[in-house]
């Protein structure tokens, strides 16, 4: 199941510092970024090996996910930098409701490779 870990956030008169050290429980092999989306869902799938965690480094969106037991959705609103999701292979996920400026960064425990992506959904 997907869940929220919480970054340590640095704040002082200079502004804000969020480190991402030693929170993960994998090594990062990848890292994208998502922004400039539109009203368009993006994801719609899960993974065989891959865990990925997601950061809304700027504004908001919302990470939906089904893990396969039962049918409930989770829902994440991704809406500070010092939150982040982590996502298991098992995660059937999308993400919608991206603000104008939103930047949405991933970390994954896996090079990208096509044959790790499963498309089709749970089963209500």
């Amino acid at each position: 199941m997907a869940e929220i870990i919480n970054l340590n956030k640095y704040t002082d008169k200079r502004g804000n510092l969020i480190v991402i050290e030693k929170v993960l429980p994998f090594t990062i092999k990848r890292v994208f970024y998502i922004y400039g989306v539109d009203d368009s869902v993006r994801g719609n799938h899960r993974h065989k090996t891959t865990i990925q965690a997601a950061v809304s480094i700027q504004g908001s969106c919302r990470i939906s996910n089904k893990s396969g037991i039962g049918n409930a959705i989770e829902e994440f609103s991704l809406d500070t930098p010092s939150k982040c999701l982590l996502i298991n292979p098992e995660d059937y996920h999308w993400m919608d409701n991206f603000s104008k400026d939103c930047i949405l960064m991933v970390f994954a425990s896996e090079y990208f490779d096509k044959n790790d992506y499963i498309y089709e959904n749970y089963h209500d």
